[in-house]
């Protein structure tokens, strides 16, 4: 499941770099359309101050996403070179891991508190790290909340200036500027709020993206430290628990080979006794052929026997 992990974070950055090439594609395409509804015929600077603002922040908040994924893209790196070293190469364990990644640091965090005799509490670490990471995405939530904002935001002040322009065509009903003024200020409004909602479909799709990596990211750093790090540093009653457990486990494994192994040594000692039995029957019968071949041999050369 940690190998899956690796490339989420890069996968992520890729499709936007490619939807962004796409859309400036498309927006040179449409370049008529853009210069007249944002350029043309702009009576006072408020459409472009409103519309710059909106592109500053969704300019801003794209950079921390793209920042962040390239971070997440490199911790995931090395977590999965972690994991391998750690199942393959323990003694070079931390070759190529940056010190200063959060596996890196959950490694050494887990190692001191083990080296103290200390109870390692896995949720404390875990909740530890969310928070820091909740932290580190806080000026993305941050725009996500408030791009859309700044589309109202700007209609609200369109809507204002063409309520200007409909008090002095009140006023002077041969003021042809006036009656421009309205319809600059109803364009206006439509500009700002085009330009939030399509600015915040944009950047929603990623934040919500950033927020699967951090998640994918973060649950990876747990099953690690679940699946390696605790069972290897863990010294708290539980652990200790399952490694009598699995001790008396082993015993038993051992006791039953003994028994087998017993019982062999049993089925070889009766089967060598039997042998051994076959063996004395046989060695007598030798020892009665040649008694009888010497007794053969004295009767046939006439020799004086052992008691002559």
């Amino acid at each position: 499941m940690i190998e899956s992990r690796s490339n989420f974070s890069r996968r992520m950055l890729i499709r936007l770099i490619v939807l962004g090439a796409v859309v400036a594609v498309a927006l040179v395409a449409n370049y008529q359309f853009i210069n007249e509804l944002y350029l043309k015929n702009q009576q006072t600077p408020v459409g472009m101050l409103v519309n710059g603002a909106i592109l500053v922040v969704f300019a801003l908040g794209l950079i921390k996403i793209i920042t962040s994924l390239s971070w997440y893209m490199q911790e995931e790196v090395a977590l999965v070179r972690f994991v391998r070293q750690f199942s393959s190469d323990p003694e070079k364990l931390m070759k190529g891991v940056n010190a200063k990644s959060v596996i890196a640091r959950r490694h050494a965090t887990i190692q001191k508190l083990s080296e103290q005799h200390a109870r390692i509490n896995h949720s404390a670490l875990a909740a530890t790290l969310q928070a820091d990471e909740s932290a580190r995405t806080s000026f993305t939530r941050y725009v996500s909340n408030i791009l859309i904002l700044t589309g109202v935001f700007g209609t609200i002040v369109s809507l204002s200036v063409a309520l200007v322009g409909a008090s002095n065509l009140l006023d002077s009903a041969q003021d042809s500027s006036s009656m421009g003024l309205i319809i600059h200020g109803m364009s206006t409004a439509l500009s700002t709020t085009i330009t939030a909602i399509l600015c915040y479909l944009f950047y929603g799709y990623f934040y919500l993206k950033l927020s699967d990596a951090q998640t994918h990211f973060l649950s990876g750093v747990e099953e690690v430290t679940s699946v390696y790090l605790l069972p290897q540093y863990s010294r708290d009653s539980e652990s200790m628990l399952h490694e009598v457990s699995g001790l008396i486990h082993g015993l038993r494994e051992a006791a039953q080979g003994m028994r087998v192994i017993q019982q062999e040594y049993a089925e070889a000692g009766t089967r060598l006794n039997s042998v051994a039995a076959e063996l004395g029957q046989q060695m007598q019968g030798v020892s009665t052929s040649v008694d009888g071949i010497k007794t053969l041999l004295r009767q046939g050369f006439r020799l004086p026997g052992n008691d002559d």
